[in-house]
């Protein structure tokens, strides 16, 4: 069952704290060297900019009124110089930055991918993947900035902010303490909008994610949606996830508005203050205070209050980062419940017997899809499984392949427990091919050759000829060369499924598990196919679970499955002789062909 559909909103399983943030800081960690060289450029270029004041106030209480001219020039160039450094240290501080934070957005992305890869099928199952995908598209990428400019700027500021204040308290102690009097004001500001902050962008990513699934179920179902006529109904439910995106996303972007309003009336205030007590100061001569000093000091103000603004919206985007943080870490340290067992070794070249003692499985708690089911297929036996929807038979095929982990019981491959050998050794030596025939943007070639990349073109067109793919494959425009579209939207069903079945057969595998592998193929091609099929599963282990009876005749063993027991096993001719449950399933079919044929 899913956790959460496109209108649910998702549940943290995880509280952020701290050390993800400094896990965040790993990911830094690599190219500390380039962002030091990059926070000395900003430092050296902050700490020269700072001299301006001085220079102003020098001119204006010395320099002016002794006519100096040749002092004011000097300090012109000594401006300039200062200038031109500062713009050559900002473009390579840009260009540095830039490239650490893609690096590190595309470390953080890869991470999240790679781990994907490696989630067992029931990760997936109880998920929307547009939920998935915003999480290693949106999420990430709304790091960028935070993870290149964000660092660099915030020490720099800081930085700046200690030599402002040493600057200041050089000029003048008194007026330096005045302008402080607005740091406790604005710290309660930042108390008090918090955990309000973080909450905000918590609900906005739970919404973007919504719609995000939303978008990409619909994309899916397209064909579907135009069928039913639901665009309608369709439309009217994107605009209500998009309205509570938007109304969430102004919600969160209003508590990082608070803060901007907050500084800029305290720095006015200050400064105001300042100007006030400065030329009362002046006019009584009172604690040394001169124009220049005031001019000077004012100066300082408006830069004092700069790097505060900046930390303030780092500290905004740490707020909305942390939102994110909290899904992209979830999803990384979700376990991987099918991995390679500690100590696992490869698998033995598969001679192909394969074993169930006792094997019991659920999805869920509560729910148990196989009860204790036990069976052994000898190399080179086809087993056919049958029986009603929902009854357990790609469960059956999955745990073969290991897709999931048994719950009770024990699954062999030639007397070896698969849980203790390397998940890769046993799939490599399986074909599997799937209810659902994906299909890869692509080639033909390179869609056969998906699992078997040593594979020759004349292997490829000789395991299509095996599957009559072949010559429906050679009437498209390019032959083998041909390029499909994602989920093979060019091709028939059929098409996708003979595609699919080169696929499985091009492994060569010791074990071949056919699920569906005839649901969308026409009896003509079906019949075909079949003499392919026979030389195929000769000394092949092989499992095929159909619907269509007429496929499986010949099986050297049939298993009738339903509520996670085997009720009947045996070949065709005995399951028909005791006229049980495949009897029943057998006449049923016969009858309604014979009806259909009338």
């Amino acid at each position: 069952m899913a956790r959460n559909k496109y209108d649910m909103d998702e549940v943290m399983e995880t509280k952020f704290d701290i050390n993800q943030l400094k896990r965040l800081f790993t990911y830094v960690k690599p190219y500390s060297r380039q962002l030091a060289f990059a926070l000395f450029l900003m430092l050296s270029s902050s700490a020269l900019t700072m001299l301006f004041p001085t220079f102003i106030m020098t001119i204006m209480d010395t320099h002016i009124p002794n006519g100096d001219i040749a002092s004011i020039v000097r300090l012109t160039i000594i401006s300039l110089i200062i200038i031109l450094y500062t713009c050559i240290c900002i473009r390579l501080k840009i260009k540095i930055t830039s490239r650490i934070g893609q690096n590190i957005v595309h470390q953080l992305r890869s991470d999240i991918f790679v781990h994907l890869q490696e989630l067992p099928f029931s990760y997936y199952d109880d998920r929307p993947h547009g939920k998935i995908q915003v999480r290693v598209v949106n999420y990430v990428n709304s790091l960028s900035d935070l993870l290149s400019n964000g660092i660099i700027n915030t020490i720099t500021d800081m930085c700046n902010l200690i030599f402002i204040l040493i600057f200041m308290f050089a000029i003048h102690v008194r007026l330096t303490l005045i302008c402080m009097c607005g740091l406790p004001v604005l710290m309660v500001v930042i108390i008090a909008v918090k955990k309000r902050q973080r909450r905000a962008w918590q609900i906005q990513s739970n919404k973007q994610s919504n719609l995000t699934a939303y978008i990409a179920e619909s994309i899916n179902g397209i064909r579907v949606t135009q069928s039913f006529v639901r665009e309608k109904e369709n439309t009217s439910i994107f605009n209500h996830l998009s309205r509570s995106y938007r109304d969430a996303w102004m919600r969160a972007v209003k508590y990082n508005f608070i803060m901007w309003p907050c500084i800029d009336s305290i720095s006015t205030v200050t400064t105001a203050f300042i100007y006030v007590i400065g030329i009362q100061w002046i006019s009584g001569n009172r604690y040394g205070v001169t124009v220049g000093i005031l001019i000077a000091f004012t100066s300082y103000i408006s830069r004092f209050w700069e790097p505060i603004n900046t930390l303030a919206s780092f500290y905004n985007s740490l707020l909305t980062a942390i939102a994110y943080l909290e899904r992209i870490f979830e999803t990384i340290d979700e376990p991987v419940l099918v991995k390679d067992a500690p100590g696992a070794v490869p698998m033995a070249p598969i001679k192909g017997e394969v074993t169930f003692q006792d094997v019991c499985f659920s999805y869920e708690d509560g729910v148990q899809i196989l009860n204790k089911v036990s069976f052994t297929a000898k190399p080179g036996e086809t087993y056919a499984i049958v029986g009603p929807t929902g009854a357990g038979k790609s469960t059956i095929v999955n745990l073969i392949s290991r897709f999931y982990n048994v719950n009770a019981g024990k699954v062999l491959i030639d007397g070896t427990d698969i849980s203790k050998v390397t998940l890769a050794s046993l799939r490599k030596q399986m074909g599997i091919m799937m209810q659902d025939s994906f299909i890869f943007s692509g080639t033909i070639m390179d869609n056969i050759r998906y699992g078997n990349q040593d594979a020759t073109d004349a292997e490829v067109i000789a395991a299509a000829k095996t599957v009559c793919a072949h010559d429906f494959i050679m009437e498209m425009e390019h032959g083998y060369q041909t390029q499909v579209n994602e989920r093979g939207s060019r091709l028939s069903a059929g098409q996708r499924q003979l595609i699919s079945f080169a696929r499985a057969l091009l492994q060569n595998p010791a074990i071949l598990i056919l699920d569906e592998a005839t649901s969308s193929i026409d009896t003509e091609t079906e019949i075909l196919l079949q003499k392919g099929l026979n030389r195929l599963l000769e000394g092949r282990t092989s499992f095929i679970i159909a619907h269509r009876l007429s496929t499986i005749k010949n099986a050297d063993c049939i298993m009738y499955v339903d509520k996670g027991n085997i009720l009947e096993k045996g070949t065709h001719d005995q399951l028909l002789a005791q006229k049980g449950e495949y009897y029943k399933l057998f006449m049923s079919q016969y009858d309604f062909l014979n009806e259909q044929s009338v």
